[in-house]
């Protein structure tokens, strides 16, 4: 697989080959980059039993294991975690795709398998769509579908940061244990040290190791104050929710094969609004509220990070009731200013006509 950029070299994509469909399908290599993840390594207390068996899954990870490989490790913990990635293993091999096992997974409404190896899939799966990926805004706006942000306003402009990076750096100002010791002394004041993806260093996005230290700017609307009251509103053209959007269309042609055009809204208008889908549990809910003449407290509202309309290429690919209708997305934080995209939302819940 040849690439312009090739970013997020980590998440396990070219270790995976591609059918004639596109979607992505398990090799060795990759269920060997699986096992290679800190819940499955060994430790200084790992038994003879557990060393064998990892040995052997490292050399042979598609191999069969007996019952009894897995009763002989004396830690519960270790022998829970290797049953739950030989669960991972068999089914995504069964199913043939990362695309048709993480379907499978989501309509299944049964999640067996733990949120860290569904994030990865997510991301690979995402790395493989944006294989021609030139647009560092882009990319960065695909890290929301897999890694939780946080959301604040700062000098007028709404952005989110990678959550585990804010935490750490929070916590250790970036310098590991011996940053943690020296906040926790008072010797060292926290500094978080971050740059708002743009044009003037989007090369140090391809580039950079630390590149989720990079801030997306979701502001979609500037707002100018003129003389006598007056208020001039611009929207912007290289919003960090075009981008969502953009990478939110490739994820359902992707997917279900249908083209749909997603843009960024201010508001819902429509008298005659049909359906819509929450792309995380706080906008699910505050949009079904709406929908439903349900009072939503300011608070609520005021979470809401945007809202989407998205628009069939084909109508007749709709469901007939709704067909040409508007589809109305929304993305919101929780109470904490966190956004947690669950990106299975608009594969299982939008109005196709093949549903009906």
């Amino acid at each position: 697989m040849t690439l312009a950029n090739d970013f997020w070299p980590h998440c396990g994509f070219h270790a995976l080959n591609r059918n004639a469909r596109g979607w992505l399908v398990p090799t060795d290599a990759y269920l060997q980059g699986v096992l290679a993840r800190p819940e499955l390594a060994l430790v200084s207390e790992s038994c003879a039993a557990e060393i064998a068996l990892h040995e052997s899954l490292a050399a042979q990870p598609s191999r069969v294991v007996a019952a009894g490989e897995l009763a002989a490790i004396e830690d519960a913990d270790a022998r829970e975690n290797y049953t739950v990635f030989l669960r991972f293993r068999d089914a995504l091999q069964s199913a043939g795709t990362l695309e048709a096992y993480y379907l499978q997974l989501m309509r299944g409404g049964a999640i067996n398998v733990p949120a860290v190896f569904i994030d990865a899939m997510v991301q690979a799966m995402l790395r493989n769509l944006l294989d021609d990926c030139n647009d560092a805004t882009e990319a960065r706006a695909a890290e929301l579908l897999f890694r939780p942000q946080r959301v604040t306003l700062q000098d007028g402009q709404m952005l989110a940061g990678d959550r585990s990076t804010l935490d750490m750096l929070n916590e250790t100002a970036g310098l590991g244990d011996v940053g943690r010791l020296l906040l926790e002394s008072g010797a060292l004041q926290p500094r978080i040290d971050l740059q708002v993806l743009g044009a003037d260093n989007a090369s140090q996005y391809w580039q950079d190791s630390g590149r989720y230290r990079f801030l997306l700017d979701l502001t979609h609307e500037l707002t100018q104050d003129l003389s006598h009251g007056l208020t001039f509103k611009m929207t912007r053209a290289r919003s960090g929710l075009k981008s969502l959007a953009r990478v939110l269309e490739r994820w359902v042609a992707h997917f279900l094969g249908v083209q749909v055009v997603i843009e960024p809204a201010h508001q819902i208008t429509d008298n005659a609004w049909r359906w819509h889908v929450g792309l995380d549990v706080e906008s699910t809910a505050i949009l079904n509220d709406l929908y439903e003449d349900r009072v939503v407290e300011a608070d609520r509202m005021q979470r809401l990070v945007s809202l989407f309309t998205l628009t069939f290429a084909n109508p007749a690919e709709m469901r007939a009731d709704v067909a040409g209708k508007p589809v109305y997305l929304g993305l919101a934080t929780d109470a904490g200013g966190l956004v947690r995209i669950k990106p299975q939302n608009l594969l299982l819940n939008l109005p196709l006509a093949s549903s009906s």
